[in-house]
């Protein structure tokens, strides 16, 4: 299966002065093309497939995601009200800590709970018994750690040694089962079959005995679902395989691949040094707006942009904080840029929405939806300086 209604990157024919700057832009088109592969999946393997909230939350477009899905996963509290205000079906929540607020607040809306430890589930299980007499299809699981690393940037990686998340077997308690019905793992990171393939071979070594007595069993996400000659059908067998050995129902919690090649962030250049890099001014900031350029790191693509020195100008991209590294990266074009154009970053949608902020009290992009194949734009989103006064106080 693939994306044969849209074309690989439909930005590339955006006309940038469309929005207002900056701003991100989802293609509606490119999102439903992922959704697609991604209810492909779910109904050829019998897999659950939820959207992870923390990736992609534009709920925005939560109709069009319940079409295709079957329900939302949260990191915590706000996530969870967000998952079960605007989408539809499952809401599952997990989260290195607990507390007893986030417990009153999640017992009535959660389908799903996953504890990061023992001493969380015994601290909260009366609670849970007590809201699974009224509401019996609530389900409590166990984040266990399999101790087995695929990720490759140290800060992504859910079983480098010394994490916190997860529960190692040497700390898993098998007595204290009762009323544990799942588990969950996550090791993956931007990664396809063959990671996730000796991640259930690491998961069955440690806890074969534990599984047969589930009734379900959470993947985690990191799946590249989506991404052009990831092994679908090999992944669909895979989970066939592993649920039809266990008898329990398996659940995906894919978020990039939601929301992977379906949008751009749009900037202006607001002023070009002329030094010897070239320094160019944004009117967006890779700590604000861009974090992961600097925690990962890495160099998002700007369209129609080369490598440092590839083509005939070279610049050095950055924004306007007072943060010295602020600096996204250099790029070279092939004619010289001025103040007032605009650039594209490709592929912005998943993580990179969710985790802007107002340092230096710099504005939060607008946000837009486009649908490539109709050419209808509605800017949904703008920010001011209400929003950037209420986040504090």
């Amino acid at each position: 299966m693939s994306r044969t209604s849209v074309p690989e990157n439909p930005f590339l024919h955006f006309d940038t002065r469309r929005v207002p700057s900056p701003c991100f832009v989802v293609d509606k088109a490119s999102v439903e093309a992922n959704l697609r592969i991604l209810q492909h999946v779910a109904e050829a393997s019998g897999a659950r497939v939820l959207a992870a909230l923390k990736a992609f939350s534009l709920w925005h477009l939560a109709p069009l995601v319940s079409h295709y899905l079957h329900g939302t996963c949260a990191s915590g509290v706000h996530e969870a009200r967000l998952g079960r205000e605007f989408y539809d079906g499952e809401v599952h929540v997990y989260s290195a800590a607990f507390s007893p607020g986030d417990m009153d607040a999640l017992l009535p809306i959660a389908d799903h709970l996953v504890f990061n430890s023992f001493a969380q589930w015994r601290r909260f299980r009366q609670a849970v018994f007590a809201e699974q007499t009224r509401r019996p299809s609530l389900k409590a699981g166990l984040r266990i750690n399999p101790e087995h690393s695929e990720g490759t940037t140290p800060i992504y990686d859910p079983c480098a040694p010394g994490s916190r998340l997860g529960i190692a077997r040497a700390q898993f308690d098998i007595d204290e089962l009762d009323g544990i019905s799942g588990l969950h793992f996550h090791t993956l990171c931007e990664q396809d079959v063959p990671p996730l393939a000796r991640t259930l071979a690491a998961v069955e070594a440690a806890f074969g005995d534990v599984l047969p007595r589930m009734e379900w069993v959470n993947f985690g996400g990191g799946h590249l679902i989506t991404e052009p000659g990831y092994q679908l059908e090999e992944l669909i067998c895979l989970i066939r395989d592993f649920a039809r050995q266990y008898q329990v129902q398996v659940y995906l919690e894919p978020g990039e691949a939601l929301a992977i090649h379906s949008g751009v962030l749009v900037c202006e250049i607001l002023d070009i040094a002329p030094t010897a890099y070239q320094q160019t001014i944004l009117d967006i900031s890779a700590t604000c707006h861009m974090p992961d350029t600097l925690e990962m790191p890495y160099r998002p693509l700007v369209l129609g942009s080369g490598e440092a020195q590839q083509l005939a100008h070279t610049y050095r991209l950055g924004g306007m904080t007072c943060l010295a590294g602020d600096v996204i990266g250099d790029y070279s074009f092939e004619e010289p840029l001025t103040v007032g154009d605009r650039l594209m970053f490709d592929d912005m949608a998943h993580y990179t929405m969710v985790k802007t902020s107002t340092f230096n009290g710099v504005p939060l992009p607008s946000i837009a939806v486009w649908d490539s194949l109709t050419d209808e734009l509605e800017v949904i989103r703008q920010f001011g300086y209400q929003d950037f006064k209420e986040r504090l106080s």
